[in-house]
């Protein structure tokens, strides 16, 4: 267990946070080899119900999804069912015949796109932006929310399809952009299972780690256990925020067309911890082996080129780290903008869920909150500060 000082910081700093109308509440785990050592919660899962925040308390991860993602196609990859430097088209069709923009003008890139690219955000698939590739995403997106709740909503495959079929941020390979890659992975783990995205997430990582809160919608029972999202106002007070962002739809109360591997899925606390527990333990919980360490250890290390690494570092708040598999990796302890240890990864979503495995120090630190444009809230900082400098 956590000392009674590092206990009590913890405690304060979230409360202050909540106090000061950051967030409404919100919860946090931290285990040492494999086991729980702290746990706390705070504040309110719904403000005007009166709702408080919970163990059990369901959260929404938006890119907190990735990882497991990424874990679905190392999954591919160990199987022998895909190969890194196959061409997305090979799995996604629309990706045949793709173009890149350059200058203002669209030409024929120098190489496909492979999965690789997908798994490292050098594909030059965008979330938005100025350019030719941003503004036809946004479209794409627009469509996506526009279709959400009719009678002929986009499907996982017609997202990945449409993606492809627009042009490309910049060359294969060339740089790193966050984006929509891991939509398009996802599509991928449909077309080679057979199956529908979230059937074999179910089917392949959730039902066997126990993950029984964990997936693309949610049941009545669970619906009243999820948490509500709310957004800052003018005077820095929380106000209820409703909108389906990037197309996932806001209540969870449908099992939805469009699972998306980049940000559709919602969880608890303790479902999280059976993943990053299942990763720092090498691939492993319990009994059950969903990939074997040396797969884990590939899918935990830097996989950038120095040339894509220039791109990651215009990322300020990850100075000291760099990326692979959709996840960061602390490479340089001493610039990183908190303290941690070297060969530390993770991820976190739009909404605020965190988590970050430290295998140097077998440990793991998961924070869920939910609040609009959160991303890595100072409060999240402050929390894994006290966490690690305790170590």
């Amino acid at each position: 267990m956590l000392d009674t000082y590092t206990t009590e910081k913890l405690q304060q700093t979230l409360r202050n946070s909540i106090d000061r109308g950051e967030i409404a509440g919100a919860n946090m785990m931290v285990l040492k080899d494999g086991e729980e050592i702290f746990y706390h919660e705070d504040g309110m899962a719904d403000i005007e119900q009166e709702r408080p925040i919970a163990q059990d308390s369901i959260f929404r991860l938006y890119s907190m999804t990735k990882p497991i993602t990424a874990t679905a196609i190392m999954m591919l990859l160990e199987r022998g069912e895909i190969d890194l430097f196959d061409p997305v088209s090979l799995y996604i069709p629309g990706f045949r015949n793709q173009q890149v923009e350059k200058n203002g003008d669209l030409k024929s890139p120098i190489r496909e796109v492979n999965i690789q690219d997908l798994l490292n955000m050098t594909s030059g698939l965008v979330y938005g932006g100025e350019d030719l590739a941003g503004r036809r995403t946004d479209e794409l997106f627009r469509e996506l929310g526009s279709r959400l709740h009719g009678d002929a909503p986009m499907t996982t495959l017609e997202f990945a399809n449409r993606l492809g079929q627009g042009p490309l941020s910049f060359e294969p390979g060339s740089s790193w952009t966050y984006g929509t890659s891991a939509d398009v992975l996802g599509a991928i783990v449909e077309t080679v299972s057979g199956r529908s995205f979230g059937t074999f997430l179910w089917k392949e990582i959730f039902e066997p780690l126990g993950m029984r809160d964990t997936g693309f919608w949610l049941t009545e029972e669970q619906q009243e256990r999820l948490v509500k999202v709310y957004q800052t106002n003018e005077l820095g007070g929380l106000l209820p925020y409703t909108d389906s962002h990037l197309g996932v739809v806001n209540r969870m109360d449908r099992e939805p067309a469009f699972e998306s591997g980049g940000a559709g899925l919602a969880s608890t606390i303790v479902d999280a911890a059976k993943f990053t527990t299942m990763l720092i333990n090498g691939g492993s919980l319990n009994d059950v082996r969903l990939l074997n360490p040396k797969t884990i250890e590939k899918m935990t290390s830097p996989s950038l080129t120095s040339r894509q690494q220039e791109s990651f570092a215009g990322w300020h708040s990850l100075v000291g780290h760099s990326y692979g598999n959709q996840m960061r990796i602390l490479t340089d302890a001493g610039r990183a903008g908190m303290i941690g240890s070297v060969g530390e990864y993770g991820w976190d979503g739009w909404l605020g869920a965190y988590f970050t495995n430290s295998p140097q120090d077998n440990l793991t630190f998961l924070f869920m909150v939910q609040r609009k444009d959160a991303g890595t809230l100072p409060v999240t900082r402050k929390l894994r500060n006290i966490v690690f400098g305790a170590l």
